[in-house]
């Protein structure tokens, strides 16, 4: 069976801490795969506001998500503390890469619990249409 391997980046540009809430976890008891696409959706909403940005306004255009790749390497469980590194990468005249590393905090280690990318494209929500990636954005988000 052929596997998704995700690259990760040397170096990331900004990392959060998210605790793992009851209503994250599927009839597994672990957290669920949709929950998983959703903790780095709030990591990513995390990133873009640290650099003064949202999906909806990145230097007068918008984003919109084109693929999502992940790579889990460990169960995320309820109280879970985890830290989740962002960086963006691999910039194109459309759009860019953006990558996850996610680790669950265990005393003062930190344990490899997944990979994640999200493939994200500039767009014109209005017009429906792609644009170009702003010069300033590929400048502060690299």
């Amino acid at each position: 069976m052929q596997r998704i391997k995700i690259n990760l980046p040397e170096k990331f540009s900004f990392s959060t801490i998210i605790k793992i809430r009851i209503t994250d976890l599927n009839f597994g008891g672990h957290v669920g795969n949709d929950s998983f696409l959703a903790l780095v959706h709030e990591a990513r909403q995390q990133f873009l506001k640290h650099f003064g940005y949202s999906e909806l306004q990145l230097e007068n255009v918008s984003l919109i998500m084109t693929d999502a790749s992940i790579e889990y390497k460990k169960e995320l469980n309820y109280g879970d503390e985890v830290k989740i590194s962002v960086a963006a990468a691999d910039f194109d005249k459309y759009g860019f890469d953006i990558f996850y590393k996610i680790e669950i905090i265990s005393n003062d280690n930190f344990i490899l619990a997944g990979k994640v990318k999200t493939g994200m494209l500039c767009y014109d929500y209005q017009n429906k249409k792609l644009v170009l990636v702003p010069e300033n954005v590929i400048a502060t988000l690299s």
